[in-house]
């Protein structure tokens, strides 16, 4: 009888934190398998490390091509108050560019970064620099 209550206020304390993932669309791992970029949020605490960059600090989240270092840092983001849009501002890791894009939640799996204006995202790839598209799909991990 012990279990059964421990069990049942266990699961009463969870399951707050299970249904707040769903009003959070903006805290994701997200993925472009196309390009091969990866996009790590947090728009509500705004608490991402950039892993081995610590030097940036705590941030919003970061744009990352796969197997490399390089990085898009999201310096600030503001969600709409429809909660489906936000708004970022990113600066490369060199700080030489930057660029304002939309980050809209189509639904609980899709994501499109539109760039508005700015430098144009661009990241390595094969010892070269790739541009990537004005319009970007992610999905959730």
């Amino acid at each position: 009888m012990k279990k059964l209550i421990a069990t049942s206020v266990l699961i009463l304390m969870l399951l707050p934190a299970i249904a707040q993932e769903s009003k959070e669309p903006f805290r994701a791992y997200l993925i472009n398998k196309e390009y091969k970029v990866n996009l790590r949020i947090d728009l509500y605490r705004q608490n991402i490390t950039v892993p081995g960059q610590d030097l940036y600090g705590e941030l919003p989240g970061y744009l990352w091509k796969q197997d490399n270092s390089f990085c898009w840092l999201i310096t600030s983001a503001e969600v709409d108050d429809s909660g489906k849009t936000a708004t970022l501002q990113l600066i490369n890791d060199y700080g030489s560019e930057d660029l304002t894009a939309t980050l809209k939640a189509e639904n609980d799996s899709v994501y499109v970064l539109k760039q508005i204006e700015g430098s144009t995202l661009k990241v390595p790839n094969n010892g070269k620099w790739q541009k990537l598209p004005k319009t970007l799909e992610f999905r959730r991990r």
